[in-house]
């Protein structure tokens, strides 16, 4: 349940002061406690009595779920994916009018989109959010999923399109169920990336976790069209325009799904980037950096002024680190501004601005635009050109701490690829406190992790030998139905931190190349990102092939 609407809600009824509104707040941000466990926590109110304030502003009633356990016909009024999606749980069916509990009925959205996925007249009540999603465990068991998806499936297959409005059925209940059901799965197996992609004899479905693809059971090729609309209706995009490529966003009570169309010969290529904000940590212990490295990133970000750059491929958790440095310095005594194309993290406390080149709010626009607004930190989502670049160095040349990321290989080449855009090497230098290097890398599942002697050859591929590991074991993931036979479950990042000292800016004001650079950091003690694979190896986090795939 969403925090905010609550906490404001029993500030306005006179429970607790601006003081205390921040303090609660701040506590749920750092705790991810449930906002009802935080205020019985702070000795304000039972939950009965949170969820009964809230019923009594919504004008709805107050149901107690305990022990409640309705007849089958009740519960098909909700599709099993579209009560997880939704996280709704049907309480009554009355005539045509079916009431529902909603895990966040403060949001209006999630009860529009119930509306339109159901397509019935539908009265909320108010329950306990916990209660709600413990019935949803209860009733709507994990296994149904995949029976429901190839339910669905045949249903699909009896779909026919009307010549005359081939969009005709995209708010048809089966269209409307195998989209839900197709965003609950990849929600359950934490994908981050959802795929549809029209080819000529077949309409591929895929999703991504932890950097690999799965595919999903395709649905029946003639829908393609119709599927790819319905995604569009849901993300408020042109469904008649199939000519050029389209960003929108879903935005729903379990995450925000940013959405990009491209047209493709076959059709349009879909892509839905998954960010579930409730599976995301954004503490910078719990990003697994080397002590030395969080160590020095603590020091960094309260400096006064300075750039601090995070680089890598897309993918690699550069946004992740960013806000979790934010986070430790969003305190009330300093003003913080972010430029995002798009927002993926919304925290209180920060003023978060998304990009539009559309109506011309670029990121240099938007960064001139928050230097008039006396700020004390910024973050800028991307130097994606020597404008952005240049004003980003004035900022901080001019009393400001601006943190920002870049597409490099590693943590030397951002210098250069700062001097490549046009920046002088000596504003460079000047400017900028570290750049860190960042990668992605699965990790070994802890179910079925088990030790294992590698062969010569693959050591060989690290530049080990026998003699070099001593003792040291390896480990590697058998594959269980925790991980789907992949032997791996979750990510972690590997880290190398390049140091703006005296002598490497120095080597910068003379435009040495990225591979001086890198030997002399290297000299200067900075660890690589083989370095930290190594560690992880080690310590039996991921596998030799992780490692070499990643550095």
């Amino acid at each position: 349940m969403t925090p905010a609407p609550v906490l404001d809600l029993i500030k306005a009824r006179g429970y607790i002061d601006d003081a205390q509104h921040e303090e609660l707040s701040g506590q749920i941000q750092q705790s991810g406690k449930d906002v009802a466990q935080a205020i019985v926590d702070y000795g304000l109110m039972e939950r009965e009595q949170v969820f009964g304030l809230i019923a009594e502003d919504l004008g709805a009633q107050y149901i107690d779920l305990r022990g409640f356990n309705p007849p089958p016909e009740l519960i098909a009024a909700i599709p099993s994916g579209t009560a997880r999606l939704y996280q709704a749980v049907p309480v009554s069916f009355d005539g045509n009018v079916l009431t529902v509990a909603l895990a966040d009925p403060l949001n209006p959205q999630t009860g529009e989109d119930l509306r339109f996925a159901l397509g019935k007249e539908i009265v909320f009540c108010v329950a306990d959010s916990k209660q709600v999603i413990d019935f949803i465990e209860r009733i709507y068991t994990a296994g149904e999923g995949t029976g429901a998806m190839e339910d669905i499936i045949s249903q699909l297959k009896k779909v026919a399109l009307s010549d005359s409005d081939p969009d005709a059925e995209t708010s048809s209940a089966p269209i409307v169920r195998y989209v839900d059901l197709v965003l609950e799965q990849a929600m359950r197996e934490q994908a981050s990336d959802i795929h549809f992609e029209p080819f000529e004899d077949q309409f591929k479905i895929r999703y991504r976790v932890d950097g690999a693809l799965y595919e999903m059971a395709p649905p029946p090729l003639h829908l393609s069209n119709t599927i790819i609309s319905r995604i569009k209706v849901m993300s408020n995009l042109n469904i008649a325009e199939r000519r050029i490529p389209q960003d929108g966003r879903i935005v729903m009570s379990l995450a925000g799904r940013d959405v990009d169309f491209l047209p493709t010969t076959y059709g349009e290529s879909v892509v839905l980037r998954v960010l579930d904000r409730s599976s995301v940590s954004l503490d910078l212990e719990n990003l697994h950096l080397p002590p030395e490295i969080g160590e020095y990133i603590e020091k960094t970000i309260i400096k006064p002024n300075g750039i601090f750059i995070v680089t890598g491929p897309t993918g690699a958790g550069k946004t992740t680190t960013l806000y979790a440095c934010l986070r430790r310095i969003n305190t009330i005594d300093s003003k913080l501004l972010t430029a995002e194309d798009p927002v993926e993290y919304d925290v209180d406390g920060i003023l978060q601005v998304p990009v539009n080149d559309g109506i011309g709010l670029t990121f240099s626009r938007i960064l001139r635009a928050f230097l008039r607004q006396d700020p004390d930190k910024i973050l800028v989502g991307e130097m994606r050109d020597v404008e952005t670049a240049q004003i980003a160095i004035q900022a901080s040349l001019t009393g400001h701490l601006v943190f920002s990321t870049l597409h490099t290989n590693d943590a030397p080449g951002a210098v250069t690829r700062l001097i490549d855009m046009g920046c002088e090497p000596f504003l460079v230098a000047a400017s900028l406190e570290a750049v860190l290097g960042q990668r992605l890398l699965r990790t070994i599942c802890t179910e079925c992790v088990q030790p294992y002697e590698p062969s010569v050859a693959l050591l060989g591929e690290l530049n080990l030998n026998p003699e070099d590991i001593g003792e040291k074991k390896f480990y590697t993931g058998a594959g269980c139905e925790t991980c789907s036979d992949t032997g791996y479950r979750g990510r972690q990042g590997l880290f190398e931190l390049l140091d703006i000292s005296e002598p490497i800016a120095e080597m910068i004001t003379e435009r040495a190349p990225t591979v001086m650079l890198r030997q002399k950091a290297i000299e200067l003690g900075m660890s690589t990102l083989r370095d930290d694979g190594l560690r992880n190896i080690y310590e039996g986090r991921t596998t030799i092939e992780e490692v070499l795939k990643y550095t």
